[in-house]
């Protein structure tokens, strides 16, 4: 039988790093299941869970992988290779943040950001298995929507009018 690691705690990259700006590689069915991408998913999920975030994408740990980790219902939901293939025409501010952008004392810079208030996507969990999750609950929407940016390179402040950035 093989001894599952012990997950650890990786540092967070802060903007302006170049990574959070690539576009992630999407991971093959192989490499969905492998061991490396199990790891990396417990030790996203430890990390994010210490940083007290809502949800922690790969390129915010360093690497270049379609896969996030989120928090919901005092649980983590890993989702690989999301794709978002349907948003609601209602939107919805709230206060955002992340963990990847921070001030110069590194505290988590939050800023009103406008969301779908509901979204449908598509993804792949830690089996291979295809799955889709309706995120009717708009903070779910938004978590989702804003790991989902992480993996195309965009970050919330992206959203932010000019002269706020």
């Amino acid at each position: 039988m093989k001894k599952t690691p012990v997950a650890k705690t990786l540092p967070i990259v802060h903007y302006p790093d170049p990574i959070l700006r690539k576009i992630s590689q999407g991971l093959t069915e192989k490499e969905i299941v492998s061991q490396k991408i199990r790891d990396l998913a417990f030790d996203l999920e430890k990390t994010m869970l210490e940083k007290d975030g809502a949800g922690l994408a790969a390129p915010q740990v360093g690497e270049n992988v379609r896969m996030v980790v989120l928090r919901h219902d005092n649980q983590s939901l890993f989702l690989i290779n999301p794709k978002i293939t349907k948003k609601s025409r209602g939107k919805i501010t709230e206060q955002e943040g992340c963990l990847s952008i921070i001030d110069s004392s590194g505290e988590i810079i939050y800023h009103p950001i406008e969301r779908h208030k509901k979204v449908t996507c598509l993804y792949f969990d830690l089996k291979g298995k295809k799955k889709k999750i309706q995120a009717e609950d708009p903070l779910l929407a938004r978590a989702i929507q804003h790991e989902v940016d992480h993996l195309d390179g965009i970050l919330f402040i992206d959203y932010l009018e000019p002269n706020k950035k």
